[in-house]
């Protein structure tokens, strides 16, 4: 086999090989989005016919969000006062759309029965939920990042695939030579 077909062949395995896969019309989704990192708040949520109270615990501090149960629609000026495994705390008002309660200290893990009183204009509602707080299994585990030895996995068997193109090219352009000559 001369070189321009060599060269061709490994032209074509490498074009094929080493592009990306092409989508169809409308199937780009473009950037992929970042991997989260770290481990999720714990938080609860109580639910009534009225309101949706939800809680993320960070450290001592508890954010509350307090939307409308039919719209989804945040409910602003509303009073609350939580109960936290048998301790009442009123939530302060943080910003437009958040409230805020501190503890004294950070709750021990467990499951935390949560009792919220929410007072909106003439609105009073008993919303009940549980605050579960447990370490992740698997909280220091790292993200997964690919070691030198995976790159040269894949580096070489896309060279054994170039290498095995290049060796069928050269069989089938031989046996073409030898039919033609053999006619001549």
């Amino acid at each position: 086999m001369n070189l321009p077909h060599t060269l061709a062949a490994l032209f074509v395995a490498a074009t094929f090989l080493g592009s990306p896969a092409w989508a169809g019309e409308g199937h780009d989704h473009g950037e992929t989005a970042p991997a989260a990192v770290g481990q999720a708040l714990p938080r609860f949520s109580a639910v009534s016919e009225t309101f949706e109270l939800v809680g993320v615990l960070s450290g001592k501090q508890i954010t509350l969000y307090l939307d409308r149960f039919g719209d989804n629609s945040p409910v602003r000026g509303a009073q609350i006062e939580l109960e936290i495994g048998g301790a009442k705390f009123k939530a302060e008002k943080q910003g437009e759309d958040e409230y805020e309660v501190v503890l004294p200290e950070a709750p021990k893990e467990g499951v935390l029965p949560v009792t919220a009183t929410v007072t909106a204009g003439n609105e009073v509602d008993l919303l009940a939920g549980e605050l579960d707080i447990h370490e992740a299994a698997h909280a220091d585990e790292a993200a997964h990042t690919h070691s030198w030895t995976e790159y040269a996995g894949w580096g070489a068997g896309g060279l054994a695939a170039l290498v095995l193109l290049a060796w069928g090219g050269r069989r089938v352009m031989s046996a073409r030579s030898v039919r033609a000559g053999g006619a001549a």
